[in-house]
């Protein structure tokens, strides 16, 4: 296994308007005022001590102050990111109220080059999206977890490109 790699849970419910997905807007000065593929499944980084699955349960209370929702994780596979990262997700159904997040926080030094560090949040708002709503708001790595998702809730089978189970 080369290169970072990330893992994450894509949580969906039934909506009024069909399946709705839960993203969170990632948080710090580079995505501020930015909507546009800005939006993420809440995953995170592991390394070859920790499995896929068990990152992305971490990833998800980490980022979002949660615990993920109980109930069988429908793999979506695999997806390589622009800048060379491998993320991995799984789809959970689920129904959580985006006031109850406290999200975690990272450091960083902003202004760059200032030697200030500021806390800023992992993500800074989470929001439920209808599915082909989505698109747009996601980053454009992770956009293929939709298509897989919504194929999934079409025919009830599994994604031929999921790679892991539960």
């Amino acid at each position: 296994m080369s290169g970072k790699r990330s893992a994450g849970l894509l949580v969906h419910r039934a909506g009024d308007t069909g399946t709705e997905v839960l993203l969170g807007h990632m948080g710090g000065p580079f995505w501020a005022g930015r909507h546009a593929a800005a939006w993420s499944v809440p995953k995170g980084e592991y390394g070859p001590g920790e499995t896929p699955e068990a990152a992305a349960r971490r990833e998800f209370r980490e980022e979002l102050g949660l615990e993920p929702p109980e109930g069988p994780w429908i793999p979506l596979g695999e997806s390589r990111q622009r800048g060379g990262k491998t993320v991995t997700v799984w789809a959970v159904e689920g129904d959580l109220d985006p006031a109850r997040v406290v999200p975690g926080t990272f450091t960083l030094e902003w202004p760059r080059g200032s030697g200030v560090l500021r806390d800023f949040p992992e993500l800074d708002r989470v929001g439920w999206f209808p599915l082909a709503d989505a698109v747009e708001p996601l980053v454009a790595g992770q956009r293929v977890f939709l298509e897989r998702l919504d194929s999934f809730i079409a025919t009830g089978r599994r994604p031929s490109a999921a790679g892991h189970g539960e």
